[in-house]
């Protein structure tokens, strides 16, 4: 019984001292997150305000606006993986957990591959950083957007790696977390990124 009660303590005692420790984490990455509204803010309004000041060169008609909004579904597609993920990791379940991170590192990369194609279309009709003040917004704006999606995937891939190895315990559920909250704010940027741009362009 003595040991039973010991147990009981030290498990207490670790809990204790873990949930401080994951608030503090939790409420760190909240503070960050903020901190990128600001910026996503600024890039947001300062394309706003040179949306039309193209200097004669391509705008926003160049716009495949069925292709991105494919490319947008599938961003948000993997915004459903990553919940499942995540909910796999807090049932222990090490396995599934995997399968659901991989799906949204192909989600992910499937994303940034459809950016850089698009990319690489309107570079060919002449819009680049240079063209214009509204290229250099747009440029600037979704570029900044897919950086954050490529961290994403790296910060998803680690996790993968992580949990090959034996290194991602449930205990370490919390990285799991915060990964899946930072994905999410990057998936909800891209659906006010995409109506600002494109659909309020049409």
């Amino acid at each position: 019984m003595a040991v039973a009660t010991d147990d009981v303590f030290e498990e207490h005692d670790f809990e204790s001292t873990a949930d401080p420790i994951h608030r503090t984490r939790k409420t760190a990455m909240w503070i960050w997150l903020g901190s990128e509204v600001f910026f996503f803010g600024a890039m947001i309004s300062t394309f706003l305000l040179y949306r039309n000041t193209t200097n004669d060169g391509p705008g926003a008609e160049i716009f495949n606006v069925p292709f991105t909004s494919a490319s947008s579904f599938i961003l948000l597609t993997s915004s459903l993986t990553m919940v499942l993920a995540d909910s796999a990791f807090q049932r222990r379940d090490q396995r599934q957990g995997r399968i659901w991170l991989i799906g949204t590192v192909g989600l992910g990369l499937t994303f940034l591959a459809g950016q850089i194609f698009e990319f690489t279309e309107f570079v060919e009709q002449g819009l680049t950083l240079s063209t214009s003040p509204f290229g250099s917004a747009f440029y600037m704006l979704t570029g900044f957007h897919g950086a954050h999606v490529a961290a994403g995937v790296l910060m998803l891939s680690l996790l993968i790696a992580f949990s090959l190895r034996g290194r991602l315990s449930p205990d370490h559920g919390m990285n799991v977390e915060l990964t899946a909250l930072y994905w999410h704010f990057v998936d909800i940027v891209w659906i006010v990124i995409f109506t600002v741009v494109y659909l309020l362009q049409i």
